[in-house]
Protein backbone atom coordinates (compact mmCIF):
# COMPACT_ATOMS: atom_id res chain seq x y z
CA UNK A 1 0.00 0.00 0.00
CA UNK A 2 0.88 3.22 -0.66
CA UNK A 3 0.54 6.35 1.55
CA UNK A 4 -0.47 9.79 0.44
CA UNK A 5 -0.93 12.78 2.68
CA UNK A 6 -2.19 15.96 1.05
CA UNK A 7 -2.99 19.73 2.71
CA UNK A 8 -5.24 22.41 1.37
CA UNK A 9 -7.47 19.15 -0.02
CA UNK A 10 -10.83 20.70 0.40
CA UNK A 11 -10.53 22.47 -3.24
CA UNK A 12 -8.39 23.66 -5.77
CA UNK A 13 -5.43 22.15 -6.66
CA UNK A 14 -5.48 19.75 -3.69
CA UNK A 15 -8.98 18.46 -4.00
CA UNK A 16 -7.78 17.52 -7.68
CA UNK A 17 -4.79 15.98 -6.22
CA UNK A 18 -6.35 13.87 -3.77
CA UNK A 19 -9.04 12.93 -5.88
CA UNK A 20 -6.25 11.72 -8.37
CA UNK A 21 -4.57 9.59 -5.88
CA UNK A 22 -7.40 8.36 -4.28
CA UNK A 23 -6.86 4.52 -6.28
CA UNK A 24 -7.72 0.96 -4.73
CA UNK A 25 -3.67 0.27 -3.43
CA UNK A 26 -3.77 4.24 -2.10
CA UNK A 27 -4.29 5.42 1.24
CA UNK A 28 -4.82 9.50 0.81
CA UNK A 29 -5.37 11.44 4.08
CA UNK A 30 -6.32 14.74 3.30
CA UNK A 31 -5.79 17.75 5.79
CA UNK A 32 -7.67 20.98 5.27
CA UNK A 33 -9.71 23.45 7.31
CA UNK A 34 -13.22 21.94 5.73
CA UNK A 35 -13.98 18.29 4.87
CA UNK A 36 -14.72 17.97 1.29
CA UNK A 37 -17.47 15.19 0.85
CA UNK A 38 -16.94 14.69 -2.92
CA UNK A 39 -13.31 13.04 -1.97
CA UNK A 40 -12.99 9.51 -1.13
CA UNK A 41 -10.31 10.02 0.37
CA UNK A 42 -10.01 10.21 4.72
CA UNK A 43 -10.13 13.97 5.66
CA UNK A 44 -8.96 15.45 8.85
CA UNK A 45 -10.54 18.85 9.27
CA UNK A 46 -7.45 21.04 10.78
CA UNK A 47 -6.66 24.68 10.75
CA UNK A 48 -2.91 24.66 9.39
CA UNK A 49 -3.00 28.42 11.08
CA UNK A 50 -2.39 26.55 14.11
CA UNK A 51 0.19 24.01 13.11
CA UNK A 52 0.96 22.26 16.13
CA UNK A 53 -2.01 20.38 16.50
CA UNK A 54 -1.71 18.92 13.24
CA UNK A 55 1.55 17.66 13.38
CA UNK A 56 1.01 16.19 16.62
CA UNK A 57 -1.96 14.16 14.95
CA UNK A 58 0.20 13.14 12.04
CA UNK A 59 3.19 11.92 13.94
CA UNK A 60 0.72 9.71 16.06
CA UNK A 61 -1.09 8.51 13.40
CA UNK A 62 1.84 7.34 11.49
CA UNK A 63 3.19 5.44 14.47
CA UNK A 64 -0.03 3.42 14.68
CA UNK A 65 -0.11 2.82 11.31
CA UNK A 66 2.52 1.21 8.89
CA UNK A 67 3.44 -1.54 6.38
CA UNK A 68 4.03 1.27 3.47
CA UNK A 69 5.75 0.47 0.05
CA UNK A 70 5.55 4.30 -0.33
CA UNK A 71 4.83 7.56 1.66
CA UNK A 72 4.34 10.70 0.14
CA UNK A 73 3.86 14.15 1.77
CA UNK A 74 2.71 16.93 -0.11
CA UNK A 75 2.49 20.54 1.19
CA UNK A 76 -0.08 22.45 -0.63
CA UNK A 77 -1.68 24.18 1.44
CA UNK A 78 -1.32 28.25 1.27
CA UNK A 79 -2.99 30.92 2.48
CA UNK A 80 -3.16 34.21 0.40
CA UNK A 81 -3.58 37.92 2.86
CA UNK A 82 -5.05 40.43 1.16
CA UNK A 83 -3.11 41.74 -2.12
CA UNK A 84 -1.62 45.34 -1.11
CA UNK A 85 1.54 46.55 0.97
CA UNK A 86 2.85 44.47 3.69
CA UNK A 87 2.47 47.74 6.07
CA UNK A 88 -1.46 47.69 5.19
CA UNK A 89 -1.88 43.61 6.50
CA UNK A 90 -3.51 43.01 9.68
CA UNK A 91 -1.24 40.83 12.11
CA UNK A 92 -3.99 38.13 12.53
CA UNK A 93 -3.88 37.83 8.87
CA UNK A 94 -0.30 37.68 7.78
CA UNK A 95 0.45 35.15 10.63
CA UNK A 96 -2.12 33.09 9.40
CA UNK A 97 -0.65 33.29 5.94
CA UNK A 98 3.12 32.67 7.41
CA UNK A 99 1.92 29.87 9.41
CA UNK A 100 -0.07 27.75 6.86
CA UNK A 101 2.52 29.03 3.95
CA UNK A 102 6.12 27.74 5.58
CA UNK A 103 5.48 26.76 9.54
CA UNK A 104 3.09 23.80 8.85
CA UNK A 105 4.96 22.41 6.20
CA UNK A 106 7.85 22.46 8.53
CA UNK A 107 6.20 21.01 11.01
CA UNK A 108 4.30 18.15 9.03
CA UNK A 109 7.88 17.46 7.60
CA UNK A 110 9.59 16.79 10.67
CA UNK A 111 6.31 14.86 11.66
CA UNK A 112 6.44 12.74 8.69
CA UNK A 113 9.94 12.16 8.94
CA UNK A 114 9.88 10.67 11.81
CA UNK A 115 6.93 8.87 11.40
CA UNK A 116 7.68 6.62 8.33
CA UNK A 117 11.22 6.11 9.24
CA UNK A 118 12.38 2.71 6.92
CA UNK A 119 9.45 2.82 4.79
CA UNK A 120 11.22 2.21 1.48
CA UNK A 121 10.11 5.06 -1.08
CA UNK A 122 9.87 8.29 0.87
CA UNK A 123 8.81 11.71 -0.85
CA UNK A 124 8.08 15.22 0.28
CA UNK A 125 6.49 17.20 -2.49
CA UNK A 126 6.69 20.82 -1.11
CA UNK A 127 4.32 22.92 -3.63
CA UNK A 128 6.21 26.22 -4.43
CA UNK A 129 5.39 29.23 -6.40
CA UNK A 130 6.99 31.07 -9.48
CA UNK A 131 6.68 33.93 -7.16
CA UNK A 132 9.06 32.46 -4.55
CA UNK A 133 11.59 32.94 -6.76
CA UNK A 134 10.54 36.23 -8.47
CA UNK A 135 9.67 39.01 -6.17
CA UNK A 136 5.75 40.64 -7.10
CA UNK A 137 5.07 44.15 -4.76
CA UNK A 138 1.61 43.26 -2.73
CA UNK A 139 2.42 40.05 -2.49
CA UNK A 140 5.08 40.04 0.02
CA UNK A 141 4.13 37.21 2.46
CA UNK A 142 3.27 34.62 -0.29
CA UNK A 143 6.48 35.42 -2.08
CA UNK A 144 8.48 35.08 1.35
CA UNK A 145 6.90 31.61 2.35
CA UNK A 146 7.35 30.02 -1.20
CA UNK A 147 10.93 31.28 -1.25
CA UNK A 148 11.23 29.62 2.53
CA UNK A 149 9.58 26.17 0.91
CA UNK A 150 11.87 26.22 -1.61
CA UNK A 151 15.13 26.77 0.90
CA UNK A 152 13.47 24.41 3.30
CA UNK A 153 13.83 21.57 0.65
CA UNK A 154 17.13 22.20 -0.38
CA UNK A 155 18.19 21.99 3.65
CA UNK A 156 15.92 18.72 3.74
CA UNK A 157 17.58 17.08 1.01
CA UNK A 158 21.08 17.84 2.56
CA UNK A 159 19.82 16.38 5.59
CA UNK A 160 17.75 13.39 4.25
CA UNK A 161 19.39 12.09 1.34
CA UNK A 162 17.41 9.31 1.24
CA UNK A 163 13.94 11.27 1.08
CA UNK A 164 13.22 12.79 -2.18
CA UNK A 165 12.48 16.03 -1.69
CA UNK A 166 11.20 18.49 -4.37
CA UNK A 167 9.83 22.34 -4.33
CA UNK A 168 7.75 22.65 -7.12
CA UNK A 169 5.84 25.38 -8.74
CA UNK A 170 2.31 24.34 -10.43
CA UNK A 171 1.95 27.43 -13.23
CA UNK A 172 -0.77 29.15 -13.48
CA UNK A 173 -3.97 27.51 -12.03
CA UNK A 174 -7.48 28.61 -12.27
CA UNK A 175 -8.44 28.86 -8.61
CA UNK A 176 -9.91 30.78 -5.82
CA UNK A 177 -6.65 32.54 -4.89
CA UNK A 178 -6.59 33.48 -8.36
CA UNK A 179 -10.18 35.33 -8.57
CA UNK A 180 -8.69 37.23 -5.18
CA UNK A 181 -5.82 38.43 -6.96
CA UNK A 182 -8.11 39.58 -10.01
CA UNK A 183 -10.39 40.86 -7.71
CA UNK A 184 -7.69 43.20 -5.61
CA UNK A 185 -7.74 46.94 -5.64
CA UNK A 186 -5.33 47.69 -8.20
CA UNK A 187 -4.35 51.03 -6.32
CA UNK A 188 -2.94 48.91 -3.20
CA UNK A 189 -2.04 45.49 -5.74
CA UNK A 190 -0.17 47.04 -9.07
CA UNK A 191 -0.37 43.41 -10.73
CA UNK A 192 -3.76 43.68 -10.76
CA UNK A 193 -3.98 43.65 -14.52
CA UNK A 194 -1.45 41.15 -15.26
CA UNK A 195 -3.44 38.71 -13.61
CA UNK A 196 -6.97 39.78 -14.60
CA UNK A 197 -4.97 39.72 -18.54
CA UNK A 198 -4.09 35.74 -17.29
CA UNK A 199 -7.76 34.93 -16.99
CA UNK A 200 -8.89 37.06 -20.16
CA UNK A 201 -6.14 35.21 -22.09
CA UNK A 202 -6.52 31.42 -21.37
CA UNK A 203 -3.47 31.23 -19.83
CA UNK A 204 -4.90 29.63 -16.33
CA UNK A 205 -4.38 25.96 -16.20
CA UNK A 206 -7.15 23.60 -14.68
CA UNK A 207 -6.97 22.48 -11.31
CA UNK A 208 -7.65 18.98 -12.50
CA UNK A 209 -4.84 19.09 -15.61
CA UNK A 210 -2.14 20.31 -12.86
CA UNK A 211 -2.81 17.88 -10.52
CA UNK A 212 -2.33 15.09 -13.30
CA UNK A 213 1.00 16.62 -14.50
CA UNK A 214 1.95 16.24 -10.89
CA UNK A 215 1.07 12.81 -10.37
CA UNK A 216 3.13 11.77 -13.34
CA UNK A 217 5.95 14.04 -12.04
CA UNK A 218 5.93 12.02 -8.74
CA UNK A 219 6.02 8.48 -10.26
CA UNK A 220 9.46 9.62 -12.37
CA UNK A 221 12.07 7.32 -11.25
CA UNK A 222 14.19 10.55 -10.92
CA UNK A 223 11.87 12.28 -8.41
CA UNK A 224 14.42 14.55 -6.44
CA UNK A 225 17.18 14.43 -8.49
CA UNK A 226 16.52 18.41 -9.10
CA UNK A 227 15.05 19.50 -6.20
CA UNK A 228 13.87 23.05 -6.94
CA UNK A 229 11.71 22.51 -10.02
CA UNK A 230 8.90 23.88 -12.28
CA UNK A 231 6.09 21.55 -13.88
CA UNK A 232 6.02 23.73 -16.90
CA UNK A 233 9.68 22.19 -17.50
CA UNK A 234 9.58 18.83 -16.22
Amino acid sequence: MHLYIVTGSSRGLGAALAAQLSQPDHVVIGIARQVNPALQAEQWALDLATPVPAAERLQAWLQAHGGWHSATLINNAALLSAPGPLAGSGLDELSAALRVGLEAPALLSRAFLAGTAGVPVRRILNISSGLGRRAMAGSAAYCAVKAGLDHLSRALALEEPGVGVVSLAPGVIDTDMQVQLRGADPASFPEQSRFQGLKDGGQLQTAESTAAAIVRFLTRPDFGKTIIADIREA
